[in-house]
């Protein structure tokens, strides 16, 4: 008896390239005392293709690391990935430099990649697709929505002995004798 091999043929991925002509929008930041441009390159249906990194100290290990960053973002977003899974994954990453944003949409940024990808939800995805944003912190501090975010979480971020959100990363709040997360609502296992 001989033996029947078969194959199965894998859909090889295909890259969507943007056109040599595209529209582009460029967005100054500045995180932890750090500035950078992040550009991003437009479909012509207005989604995002590809992005650019640009850090004001040119030539750092930080410049490097984002620009290849913004290299391997793009080509994903040029397979197909979808921009919301992007940022559901590096939204509320946590590394240096972080800090103040100056941006009262985000207010306090966890990381450079905090920073970009909730501010690319904001820009390019429909609220319900977004990450939990600062905003909710805002509402759970107790602030008006005129308000300064700065101002009102000085009293939150400056626990010193309370332990991160396993969730999402976020310094927790005192809450009795357990800590309570402000960003997402978890507790650190009281009720």
């Amino acid at each position: 008896m001989s033996e029947v091999v078969v194959t199965q043929e894998v859909a090889k991925p295909l890259r969507r390239r943007l056109p040599d002509e595209r529209e582009a929008i460029t967005h100054h930041f500045t995180v932890g005392g750090q500035e950078g441009y992040l550009t991003v390159g437009l479909y012509e249906n207005g989604i995002p293709g590809e992005i650019f990194i640009t850090m004001a100290k040119e030539g750092s290990t930080v410049s490097g690391l984002m620009d290849c960053f913004a290299t391997a973002v793009s080509l994903a977003l040029q397979y197909g990935v979808e921009l919301k899974v992007l940022c559901q994954k590096f939204s509320h990453t946590r590394f240096e430099p972080s800090g103040w944003s100056g941006n009262q949409q985000i207010g306090y940024a966890k990381s450079l990649m905090d920073y970009i990808f909730r501010w690319l939800a904001l820009k390019f995805l429909p609220t319900e697709a977004q990450p939990i944003e600062s905003a909710s912190i805002t509402a759970a501090a107790g602030l008006t929505s005129g308000a300064p975010v700065q101002a009102g979480l000085a009293g939150i971020v400056q626990n010193g002995d309370a332990p991160a959100c396993q969730n999402c990363g976020a310094i927790m709040v005192r809450n009795g004798a357990c800590y309570r997360c402000m960003n997402c609502g978890s507790t650190s296992g009281c009720s």
